[in-house]
């Protein structure tokens, strides 16, 4: 950890431990952008990561202050501690190797989450953050197209990041202080859909768009196939919104689809994924082919995983010097750890997650005949699921694009707390009065729609 990096992280953990709680978070999110994972001191076999310094110091101030309790976990909660405590006591039970890798992603995975839990009290501390995060992620973004056009990386001066040295289609591929430009890209697609629907509301529609601009030059710029499958997703997620009230439907469409493609086509479906990198750029048939001999191997990691370096003859190519697949899906890298019972507690863990987020948008609807803003704000949650899971299908998150992930989830967590907690009729009443006191308007009146 150079000089440079050990001040910002200084300055960053006494910005968590004793601002507000508004500030902290955005302390947290400095850290995310502003430092990068070479930033780190090796104890006992453990990279303690300049984040995970912030993790851990977020989580003792939630804990002391109060702000969040385990005795108030909601299912969401409960499905990522059983998910987290599942795979690591597998994985550790089988495998002789990578034990404190394991450890450190529960433990990352349970700092990080219920930090953001407790730094995240409501609907107006959400749009508070939003407009906020602004003030970071504008001279961000002018880093990273800095290093686009001068192909010079100015966060190369902390190390572990590349300078202008990986190029697509005679354009660079920048990594700002990410460890890839998937992973950066895809840090701006999660964020567009919450700017989309920021954007929706006439007051807030001008610091709205520049959020939007921001996250689709990051994106650009990261010129990356899978960063650009998420912001599309965000996108398509957006377009659904005229049949938000009439999603069964959709989504039994969709299966449909996919049926019908799978009858259809000479390959197994899964090689759409190739065939939208066509259009997006990037290693569709890497994505493709992996799901394809995952799936023929089934039999060998189904139960409780296998160890990673048995992968070495699925692909004609190996990664780096260990020969191993490069594993670019997160549902298959879970099961490789875990079995297929760590994919299936993923699965309920998002279930949940759209359940309570769904629940949310009912009362909402159920309190008003127009549409409230608080709508647009929570749709936009649903569409930012909708992107990770799009990723989650070309990469695994592996640098500090996991503390994205976790913020996130934690909002929804958040903002779904008091319907899975309150009788329907006492939340209906907690809603309109959050929405009024979030927006400064009655939410029966159109008159601020257009």
């Amino acid at each position: 950890m150079n000089f440079l990096g050990a001040f910002i992280l200084v300055v960053l953990i006494f910005v968590v431990l004793g601002a507000s709680r508004r500030v902290a978070l955005l302390g947290m999110m400095a850290g995310v952008l502003f430092l990068t994972q070479v930033q780190a001191i090796n104890v006992a076999g453990f990279n303690l990561f300049s984040v995970r310094f912030l993790e851990l110091a977020g989580f003792i101030r939630v804990i002391a202050r109060r702000e969040f309790s385990f005795s108030t976990l909601i299912k969401v909660d409960k499905a990522l501690i059983w998910l987290y405590i599942y795979t690591t006591i597998v994985f550790l039970l089988r495998s002789s190797e990578g034990q404190a890798s394991a450890i450190g992603a529960v433990i990352d995975a349970f700092l990080c989450y219920f930090t953001f839990r407790g730094l995240l009290g409501d609907l107006e501390d959400f749009r508070w953050f939003l407009h906020a995060f602004l003030i970071l992620l504008a001279p961000y973004t002018l880093l990273i197209l800095f290093e686009s056009f001068t192909r010079h990386n100015l966060f190369s001066s902390m190390g572990g990041v590349a300078d202008g040295t990986w190029v697509r289609g005679n354009r660079i591929r920048c990594f700002g202080s990410f460890r890839q430009p998937d992973t950066l890209g895809m840090f701006a697609a999660s964020f567009l859909p919450l700017y989309i629907g920021l954007a929706c509301i006439i007051k807030e529609r001008k610091r709205a768009l520049i959020g939007i601009c921001l996250c689709l030059a990051i994106v650009w710029a990261a010129n990356a196939g899978g960063a650009a499958a998420g912001a599309g997703m965000g996108l398509l997620g957006w377009l659904f919104w005229p049949l938000r009230t009439k999603m069964r439907k959709v989504r039994w469409g969709i299966a449909g689809l996919i049926a019908a493609l799978a009858l259809v086509m000479k390959v197994p479906v899964w090689y759409l994924f190739a065939h939208v990198s066509n259009i997006t750029g990037g290693d569709g048939w890497h994505r493709s082919y992996l799901i394809d001999v995952a799936y023929h191997h089934f039999g060998k990691w189904w139960l409780w995983g296998m160890p990673i370096n048995e992968t070495s003859g699925w692909f004609p190519y190996g990664l780096g010097t260990r020969s191993q697949a490069d594993i670019t899906n997160q549902f298959i890298s879970l099961g490789l750890a875990a079995g297929v019972g760590a994919i299936i507690l993923f699965i309920l863990l998002l279930k949940r997650a759209y359940s309570g987020l769904g629940k949310t948008l009912a009362v909402v609807r159920s309190s008003t005949l127009e549409t409230s803003n608080a709508e647009f704000l929570l749709w936009g949650l649903g569409v930012v699921l909708a992107v990770h899971i799009t990723n989650w299908f070309g990469i695994t998150y592996f640098d500090q694009m996991y503390v994205v992930w976790f913020m996130q989830l934690a909002v929804v967590s958040t903002l779904s707390e008091q319907r899975l907690r309150l009788p329907d009729g006492i939340v209906k009443d907690a809603v309109e009065t959050e929405i009024d006191h979030v927006f400064g308007t009655t939410i029966a009146s159109n008159s601020h729609y257009e």
